[in-house]
């Protein structure tokens, strides 16, 4: 069971430091931030809300008593960036790289707290 919880919490420490670099990146609206926002038609504007939003779900995550709802708003936050990046024509990669750090940040979810496996393994059978 110990490996199991450091199995998550390593998984969610990825996808956690990702999000704060993304959310910092954003704040920061350094040239690759531009340069995408351009490709992808969104205006340079919602860079920093979106950097903000990015950043208060990570806090959110943080904080024991309100995980699964962060973890909740994450998983709608790479659900936008996946219609995105669909709607945009990109290639495979950055349309399936939103997905794969939600299944990342639900497993470690799930490998740290017994509430969620359960809903989990619930809702599956």
């Amino acid at each position: 069971m110990r490996t199991q919880v450091r199995t998550g919490q390593v998984l969610t420490v990825v996808v956690l430091l990702f999000m704060t670099f993304d959310g910092v990146i954003h704040l920061l609206r350094i040239a690759p931030v531009v340069d995408a926002f351009r490709q992808l038609g969104y205006p340079l504007a919602a860079a920093v809300p979106l950097g903000v939003v990015e950043i208060a779900c990570v806090a959110l995550y943080l904080v024991p008593a309100t995980r699964a709802i962060a973890a909740v708003l994450l998983t709608a936050y790479f659900g936008g960036a996946v219609a995105t990046q669909v709607r945009a024509g990109a290639d495979w990669f950055p349309v399936i790289f939103p997905v794969l750090l939600g299944v990342l940040l639900w497993s470690g979810l799930s490998f740290t707290d017994g509430r969620v496996r359960r809903a989990l393994t619930a809702s599956a059978a």
